[in-house]
């Protein structure tokens, strides 16, 4: 009968293919994890209690929120906008790899000043789409989106790259915790955060070729679309 501790698994497959609450489903299958299992009832919700005060602190981005909010309803974005549309240089493709590279530099010394909530959707993406408003005079949706992806992937890359810089980052002692375990004692978080370095430099050369091929194709796109 151990395969019954299974119905958990079945309840969240169930709850999200009929598009039940996420948070409700999750709940439910947990307890009737805990019930197949022969858990009391009060320790299963015991359990959950303890579990979510551990992990508050996981959704204290939530508090940006209300705070990003009222920055645009005051006119962040129009500043931001405004800012950029004055810098004729400016592209989209330049937008994301300077704040890549920003971000890279940012996460090897653990300075959380990005994220997707606090900077690419107030500012980032404004300024982008002000760029390429500024240079082409409009932009079409498909262009619209695909702008949102580049800066939104600037974000990520530069994060992801960055972090394993910082020799204290979570991330860095995970990976030398699991190579020392797996008998690579010389692994040290020092050494990985070492090796992390010229990752994180390929990471933004890279990223450069592939802004300035986006910008180009957005512009024989853009400028073709114009013309015609």
């Amino acid at each position: 009968m151990e395969i019954l501790k299974l119905i958990g698994v079945v309840i969240v497959i169930v709850g999200f293919a009929i598009k039940l609450d996420t948070i409700a489903t999750v709940v439910i299958a947990g307890i009737a994890t805990g019930l197949v299992a022969g858990i009391p009832l009060d320790e299963i919700l015991t359990i959950l209690g303890d579990k979510f005060l551990s992990n508050r602190l996981a959704t204290m981005f939530v508090l940006t929120l209300p705070v990003i909010g009222l920055l645009e309803r005051y006119g962040l974005k129009d500043k931001a906008v405004d800012f950029i549309s004055k810098i004729k240089a400016a592209t989209v493709g330049r937008i994301a790899l300077l704040y890549q590279a920003i971000r890279v530099l940012s996460a090897a010394f653990s300075l959380r000043i990005g994220g997707h909530p606090q900077f690419v959707r107030p500012l980032i993406n404004p300024m982008a789409q002000a760029a390429a408003i500024s240079q082409y005079g409009h932009i079409d949706e498909k262009s619209e989106d695909e702008i949102k992806g580049i800066v939104a992937s600037a974000e990520n890359a530069g994060n992801f790259f960055g972090q394993n810089v910082f020799m204290a980052a979570s991330g860095t002692l995970l990976i030398a915790s699991t190579l020392e375990e797996q008998g690579f004692a010389e692994a040290t978080a020092l050494e990985v955060a070492k090796w992390s370095i010229p990752i994180a430099v390929i990471s933004v050369l890279v990223a450069a070729i592939y802004y300035t091929y986006f910008d180009k194709k957005l512009n024989g796109r853009l400028l073709n679309g114009k013309k015609a």
